[in-house]
């Protein structure tokens, strides 16, 4: 079973063994996002086909490797590319990643993605913190056998996004004149982009914007015990007032243009972060 003890240790185990480095941030980079690795001072790369029972990335936008190193200052891990539920992964293999983050030292999360925006007062290219979730993709990392060593059966979700974290990059964000929104998301299962229905109902669930990732990878990480933060990129909006077509590529681009900011922002909240 992948989501064992054993398994997470025999992953991080291997990585060690081939960069002796012991990193304090895990930061997952979402699609389109992957430019922050291009900051990060290396003390070595591992792509996950080299990692025991790490899940590939099947999706453009999601290099697939595991960069260790330095990133103002600070000791990081930085997973470039991430797996998903509609590639035909299990929760458990989505949230493997971030099991083997933590045994290798990593006690703080940085997760980003790329959303659809549903808010009707914002646009695309803007960015979001995550206060919080709604998981509609029904299912969960934690389904099956408990291990204690991971964390407790019923983990509080309460503050799955660390209050402190959030109000550290509006700071960061202020400081930097970069407009920062904050709002909650929504993950849904996917691959397809929803209806005009579904998105109108998603806004009248309180979300700000929709997503086909980040929660199983949230839900593990508080499992563990890790404080974490979340940031959006707003590649679209989706409202479901106007109907627009959504393409993957439209989603690339906008993730790029954006990632100027995206990684300064990421930056000065890394600089800013007490370890």
């Amino acid at each position: 079973m992948i989501w064992t003890w054993e398994s997470v240790q025999e992953a991080a185990s291997a990585i060690q063994a081939r960069v002796p480095f012991r990193p304090e941030i895990g930061i997952v980079l979402g699609t389109g996002l992957g430019a922050l690795v291009d900051q990060v001072e290396r003390t070595g790369t591992v792509p996950y086909a080299e990692i025991p029972r790490f899940p590939r990335p099947t999706v453009e936008g999601h290099a697939g490797e595991l960069v260790l190193g330095f990133l103002e200052g600070k000791p990081v891990a930085v997973l470039r590319g991430r797996t998903h539920l509609y590639e035909g992964y299990s929760p458990q293999e989505v949230a493997f990643p971030v099991r083997v983050l933590h045994a290798l030292g990593c006690r703080l999360l940085v997760v980003t993605n790329a959303a659809g925006g549903l808010n009707r007062e914002w646009r695309a290219g803007d960015l979001m913190v995550i206060s919080d979730h709604i998981n509609l993709q029904a299912t969960n990392p934690l389904l099956g056998p408990n291990d204690e060593r991971l964390g407790p059966r019923f983990p509080d979700m309460s503050r799955a996004y660390d209050p402190e974290l959030v109000a550290l990059a509006e700071r960061c964000a202020l400081e930097e004149r970069i407009p920062l929104r904050k709002g909650v998301y929504v993950a849904v299962l996917g691959p397809s982009y929803e209806t005009p229905a579904e998105l109108r109902m998603l806004r009248l669930l309180g979300a700000d914007a929709v997503g086909m990732s980040t929660v199983p990878e949230v839900i593990a990480a508080r499992h563990l015990g890790m404080r974490v933060l979340g940031i959006s990129a707003i590649t679209d909006m989706a409202t479901g007032e106007v109907v627009q077509p959504v393409t993957h590529e439209e989603v690339l681009r906008v993730a790029r243009d954006l990632e100027p900011r995206f990684v300064r922002l990421v930056r000065r909240i890394v600089r800013e972060m007490v370890l």
